[in-house]
C-alpha cells in the first residue's frame, strides 16, 4: 500500500508540473495570437488578459490527454533513471500491479475533470466567444432553442425581425408553424406574419399559407391579409443558423442531455451533440489509455538503451489514438457509424492494445 501511495504521489507531482508548464506556454502563445487578432488601439492589455484567461480552461481541458501521457513518460523515466523501477520489480511487483496506482489516480482525475472542469471549460469558452465577438464588433446570436420552440433573429439597418417556430428541419432552414415579428429602430412593433411553413432561400424566406397583420393600422385584425405564398427578405444564411447552435464544447456535460432533448423536440439533428456527450463520458477511460500507452514504452531501465526511440514511439502511438478518436467522432457526427461505437471504441481499443504492448515488452 505504501508503494502504491508513493507512485501515486509521484504521478500527481509529474502531472501538476506538466500542466503548469503547458499552461505557461499556452498563455504566452495565446497572448501573441490575441495581440495579432485584435487592434491594440481598441483592445487594451487588460482585455487581452481577459481573453487569454477565459480561453485557457477550455484549451487545458482539451489537451488533458497530452498532459497525462507526458506526465506518465516523465514519471516512469525518472523512476527508471533512479533505479526505483528495478527495485520495485525485484521486490516481486509486476508491471501491471505497479500500474494500479497511476491508473486509479488518473481515473479519479478524469471523473473530477468531467464533473467539475468540463462545466468550467464550457462556461469560460462561451464567455471567450462573447468577448471575442464583442471586441471584433460582430456580436450576434441568431438562434436560440427553448421549450417554446425555435427562435431566430435577423436584422437590417431599419428593422429587426424575431422569428418563432414550433419545430424545424434538421438544418434550421425549414420552419413549421412559424411567426415573424418585425420591429422598427425604436423597438416598436411594425408587423406580424404567421405561416404554416417557411423555407430559407437566398436572401429571403419563402412562406406558405401566410397571414400578414399591419400592427400600425387602427384595426390590424380586420385589415389582415392572407397569402397562399409570401416572401420575407432575410439577411440570414444557412451557415449563420448552424453556427447559432454554438459548439457542443460550450455546453456543460450536466446541461447537455436536456439540450439534446430540446434539439430533438425542435426537429434538429442531434448527432454531433450526442457523439460529443458520449465522448466526454468516455474521457476518464481515454486518460487511462494514455497512462497505459506511456507506461508500456517506458517501464524499463535506461541501461537497455533506445530511450529516446521508445519515448518517440509512445508519443506517436498516443497521437495516433487521438487522431483515430477524432476521426471516429467525425464519422459518428455524420451518422456513418453508431454513436456508442464512435465514442467508446477508440479508448477501449487503445487500452487493449497498450496492455498487449506492455505484456509483450515487460512480461513477455
Amino acid at each position: 500500500m505504501t508503494l502504491h501511495l508513493y507512485i501515486a504521489r509521484r504521478f500527481l507531482r509529474s502531472l501538476l508540473t506538466t500542466a503548469l508548464l503547458l499552461a505557461a506556454a499556452f498563455m504566452l502563445m495565446d497572448m501573441v495570437e490575441q495581440i495579432r487578432k485584435f487592434d491594440s488601439a481598441q483592445v487594451g492589455f487588460s482585455e487581452l488578459v481577459a481573453l487569454v484567461v477565459t480561453n485557457m480552461p477550455e484549451w487545458m481541458y482539451r489537451v488533458l490527454p497530452l498532459i497525462v501521457i507526458l506526465a506518465t513518460l516523465s514519471m516512469f523515466l525518472s523512476l527508471a533513471r533512479s533505479s526505483e523501477m528495478i527495485v520495485t520489480r525485484s521486490a516481486g511487483r509486476s508491471a501491471l500491479v505497479t500500474l494500479i496506482s497511476p491508473v486509479v489516480t488518473v481515473l479519479l482525475i478524469g471523473l473530477l475533470a468531467l464533473a467539475v472542469f468540463n462545466p468550467l471549460a464550457a462556461a469560460t469558452s462561451k464567455q471567450y466567444d462573447l468577448l471575442a465577438s464583442k471586441y471584433a464588433g460582430d456580436f450576434r446570436q441568431v438562434l436560440s432553442i427553448s421549450d417554446a420552440g425555435v427562435w431566430l433573429r435577423q436584422g437590417s439597418d431599419d428593422s429587426q425581425t424575431v422569428i418563432r417556430a414550433a419545430r424545424s428541419g434538421a438544418t434550421g432552414t425549414h420552419l413549421f408553424d412559424v411567426t415573424f415579428f418585425s420591429f422598427d429602430t425604436e423597438g416598436e412593433p411594425v408587423s406580424r406574419i404567421a405561416a404554416a411553413e417557411a423555407k430559407l432561400e437566398t436572401g429571403r424566406w419563402a412562406l406558405r399559407d401566410a397571414k400578414v397583420w399591419d400592427l400600425s393600422a387602427n384595426n390590424a385584425e380586420q385589415q389582415a391579409i392572407e397569402h397562399r405564398a409570401y416572401w420575407v427578405a432575410s439577411s440570414l444564411t444557412r451557415s449563420q443558423i448552424e453556427d447559432g447552435f454554438g459548439a457542443p464544447s460550450t455546453i456543460s456535460i450536466w446541461d447537455l442531455p436536456g439540450f439534446v432533448a430540446q434539439l430533438e423536440q425542435a426537429g434538429f439533428s442531434t448527432h454531433a451533440h450526442r457523439v460529443w456527450m458520449q465522448m466526454e463520458l468516455a474521457t476518464p477511460l481515454f486518460l487511462v489509455a494514455m497512462v497505459l500507452i506511456g507506461a508500456g514504452f517506458t517501464m524499463r531501465h535506461t541501461r537497455f538503451g533506445h530511450t529516446g526511440v521508445m519515448v518517440l514511439m509512445a508519443l506517436i502511438f498516443g497521437f495516433g489514438i487521438y487522431f483515430i478518436r477524432n476521426f471516429a467522432q467525425i464519422l459518428g457526427e455524420n451518422g456513418q457509424i453508431p454513436v456508442m461505437v464512435a465514442a467508446w471504441t477508440p479508448p477501449v481499443a487503445a487500452i487493449l492494445m497498450s496492455l498487449g504492448i506492455l505484456l509483450h515488452l515487460e512480461d513477455g
